[in-house]
């Protein structure tokens, strides 16, 4: 066995012990989707101008956490001409945005639909209205870190959370075929809201973050470093920033996560580690996941990637 294979079957091996008991996370998520449930989306839709043939492209903005308008684009293969279409809910990595629609045309060739949203107040055009109790370093990340209630997290996660409840009460859309997928930051948004959303029935999550994120704390040159920037600044609050982020941790989580997920990492990958990855991978209670192991990429994910995880939603479409 070389060094290689060695690496591969310990990470596959790699369980750290949670950071937060399942019954204790599972009680704090059931009351907090509870609370959320009953918050009205106050959604609005714009029908867009495109250079598409045989598309439809809208323009949303819907609420999630607060009162801040999640923009997103909403895209339907209506050159199908069916009554209902799978859905992939895509979420954004770190600083990232939404795009253009031209960016998902290879998914509305496959005949899906495509609800793109992005991350409030990183490079789209969502804002965000989160008030926060004390001075954060830089990015967003660090905002009232240590209060999970109204940390920047929980506002991130509850914006995932209701893109798949705007999409599950779209007639054209089919309830059984809603995927939720994303990259870095948009990986583990589709892994946290695949936690925590009955309407999701497949989980795409490539080189994901939000995973034992104690450890990317420590280590991740990502925004997991704006927390240990933040810690670097008031230490007595250690304690507090890790128990908040434990409630968002994949690996707390793994066990709520039972549909079937696509994964892929790089072991080269200094943003989201690949101890990280396998950490959240391993907990992961489905009976039907796999993982992509890429030795030699770092924080990517190629097209050949991609084109993988498309093959796999279309076959089940086909079934």
């Amino acid at each position: 066995m070389n060094y290689i294979e060695r690496r591969i079957r310990d990470l596959f091996q790699y369980r750290p012990e949670p950071t937060m008991e399942p019954d204790e996370i599972d009680r704090y998520w059931d009351a907090a989707l509870r609370k959320f449930a009953a918050k009205p989306l106050n959604d609005t839709v714009r029908k867009e101008e495109h250079p598409f043939r045989g598309a439809e492209v809208f323009r949303v903005a819907y609420e999630g956490y607060d009162d801040t308008p999640v923009h997103g684009w909403y895209l339907l293969p209506s050159f199908l001409q069916r009554d209902s279409y799978p859905c992939v809910v895509m979420y954004q990595g770190y600083t990232a945005d939404s795009g253009e629609p031209e960016r998902y045309a290879a998914w509305l060739l496959l005949g899906f639909a495509v609800f793109a949203v992005d991350t409030r107040g990183q490079g789209g055009e969502t804002g965000s209205r989160l008030s926060f109790d004390h001075g954060v370093v830089r990015g967003w990340v660090s905002q009232n870190i240590t209060v999970p209630e109204r940390s920047y997290y929980m506002a991130i996660a509850i914006d995932a959370w209701k893109a798949v409840e705007w999409v599950a009460r779209r007639p054209e859309i089919d309830s059984s075929m809603i995927a939720v997928a994303g990259g870095s930051q948009g990986g583990g948004l589709s892994l946290l809201t695949a936690a925590l959303n009955d309407k999701v029935r497949y989980a795409i999550a490539d080189i994901p973050n939000m995973c034992h994120m104690d450890f990317g704390v420590m280590n991740s040159t990502g925004s997991l470093s704006e927390c240990a920037q933040f810690v670097k600044r008031y230490p007595d609050r250690l304690q507090d920033v890790l128990r908040t982020l434990a409630h968002f941790d994949i690996m707390n989580l793994g066990h709520r996560i039972r549909i079937p997920v696509r994964m892929s990492v790089g072991l080269k990958d200094m943003i989201c580690w690949p101890e990280t990855v396998f950490a959240a991978y391993n907990r992961i209670a489905s009976e039907d996941k796999a993982i992509d192991v890429h030795p030699f990429c770092g924080h990517e994910v190629w097209e050949s990637q991609t084109r993988k995880h498309m093959r796999w939603l279309d076959s089940l479409r086909s079934t």
